[in-house]
């Protein structure tokens, strides 16, 4: 009862400030950029909560209870595509649009803009979709089964959408300087409870494998590769923070912010990582985690992979003081409804600004704008909660939404700022291939998980073929086509140092 009165005197919170700043909405760019007016230390904490979602709270907290510290693999992938972005941040603000398909128009053509979009949007509802997942996880943890996954996964779905629709990403901007002190509060102050529940590293290093401690884990180099890059290519194409970039106040905040956002994080990441590792321990032999088929027939202790997602908030809600155990829930909450909000916020910006206002009305007023955009808010919302329900984990999911943003944007998206070679057909062509070689191997995945059991590949490997084929249709078909004239390339490639100004 503890917990779950905490918890919705948070959200209760969160949805005051959100109502305050709803009155501000006048414009589309208020509603889709926050009118450009973001400052270093607000863009900072939006930057950080975009990127820490259920995909580093479930799925990388269940990998790092079956593999231990190799998890790690997964997150830096993220962290060198931050610092990448470092180098990007204050030209990608001085274009000053509103979405990366602007960008991919800019510098090619409308059908990267077109296919650009169905990128973002069936990546971006899919990643919406297990952010619902893992409140519905939450919430049947909090309330001991009195709420079912299902049901709280409806609350969950309910609660962002209203989140997202009041004031846009002038809401997301503002809440996330609550979610991100609470987030990194929570996992700091997590660490020493849940060591002392585990005995100690003496007792975490008797608990657990011995490879858990190792730079592969179980794996191999190549495994290693294989979740590296799915979140590596998908920082650089992240839409998300391009379009919090676009919200910046000046260049020169944008590329301030990327500093601070790596450092949030990296130790966010880590921390997160450590407290499910010491869980791991806690749990190792606990029946709730063991898979018992799967442990009979191999002949060694194996771990039911869904379960396993929910380590942290098992860990908080069973192994740590009330207090600390709240708090680290109500960081969980926090990491939900912060993703939750900026990845529908996005595809329905998409959906409005590159398909409703680009083709459909043009002359648009900004109340016909704000109005489409709510309404796409609403049903992207239905569309990622249904789509959730066809995924075994939230890694899986997570994964594959990876992948079609990593692989089918981050290319093109990138060569538009760093190879003045990129032609139209390559960057085009580049897009077309990521994203095919993604949605058919997920739909041969599919069908072979249902009659055979298993995925035809794992989802950690799919970024190597789907990036391999973006990566060489771009390069191929570029070099085989005429060079771009200067006018497409020199808006991305300004030597001015960046302004202090907007």
């Amino acid at each position: 009862m503890v917990y779950t009165a905490v918890i919705a005197m948070y959200v209760l919170l969160l949805f005051g400030v959100a109502i305050s700043k709803s009155r501000r909405i006048k414009t589309q760019e208020d509603f889709m950029v926050a009118g450009r007016h973001v400052p270093v230390m607000m863009l900072v904490g939006t930057l950080v909560c975009t990127w820490i979602g259920s995909g580093s709270l479930f799925g990388g907290a269940g990998l790092a209870f079956r593999m231990g510290f190799s998890q790690l693999w997964m997150s830096a992938g993220a962290w060198v595509g931050i610092v990448v972005v470092y180098f990007l941040a204050h030209r990608v603000r001085r274009i000053a649009e509103y979405t990366v398909p602007d960008i991919l128009e800019k510098r090619y053509n409308k059908w990267a803009r077109v296919f650009g979009t169905l990128a973002v949007i069936i990546a971006y509802v899919s990643i919406a979709g297990y952010q619902f997942r893992g409140g519905g996880r939450l919430l049947n943890i909090i309330t001991s089964g009195g709420v079912s996954p299902e049901l709280g996964a409806m609350i969950t779905c309910g609660v962002i959408i209203l989140f997202t629709l009041l004031a846009g990403m002038v809401s997301i901007v503002s809440i996330d300087v609550f979610n991100g002190i609470v987030m990194i509060g929570s996992v700091v102050l997590a660490v020493p409870f849940a060591l002392n529940a585990a005995g100690g590293w003496t007792g975490v290093a008797e608990a657990i494998p011995a490879d858990h401690f190792a730079a592969f884990g179980s794996r191999n180099w190549i495994w290693a590769v294989g979740v590296f890059f799915p979140t590596f290519f998908l920082l650089l194409g992240e839409s998300s923070i391009y379009q919090k970039f676009f919200s910046a106040e000046s260049e020169r905040a944008a590329r301030r912010a990327v500093i601070g956002m790596i450092i949030g994080v990296v130790a966010i990441e880590t921390l997160l990582c450590v407290v499910s590792v010491i869980g791991s321990a806690i749990h190792w032999t606990d029946p709730a985690f063991v898979d018992a088929a799967a442990t009979s027939a191999a002949g060694a202790l194996a771990h039911d992979a869904p379960t396993t997602e929910t380590i942290i908030l098992q860990v908080a809600f069973e192994n740590l003081p009330v207090i600390m155990g709240a708090l680290l829930l109500s960081g969980g909450v926090a990491i939900i409804l912060s993703t939750g909000n900026t990845f529908l916020m996005v595809p329905a910006t998409n959906l409005t600004r590159d398909i409703y206002q680009r083709f459909i009305k043009p002359d648009a007023d900004d109340r016909a704008i704000i109005l489409f955009q709510r309404v796409s808010i609403a049903v992207l919302g239905i569309v990622a909660l249904l789509l959730a329900t066809q995924f075994t984990t939230i890694l899986a999911m997570a994964f594959t939404a990876y992948t079609m943003v990593g692989a089918g944007i981050t290319p093109a998206l990138l060569a538009a700022f760093l190879w003045r070679r990129t032609t139209t057909a390559g960057g085009v062509s580049s897009i077309v291939a990521g994203m095919g070689v993604t949605v058919l191997i997920t739909i041969i995945n599919w069908f072979n998980q249902r009659s055979h059991g298993e995925p035809f590949l794992e989802t950690d490997y799919i970024i190597i073929p789907a990036a391999t084929a973006s990566l060489l249709a771009l390069v191929i078909v570029s070099l085989l086509t005429a060079k771009p004239p200067p006018e497409k390339w020199e808006p991305f490639y300004s030597t001015a140092e960046p302004s202090t100004a907007t």
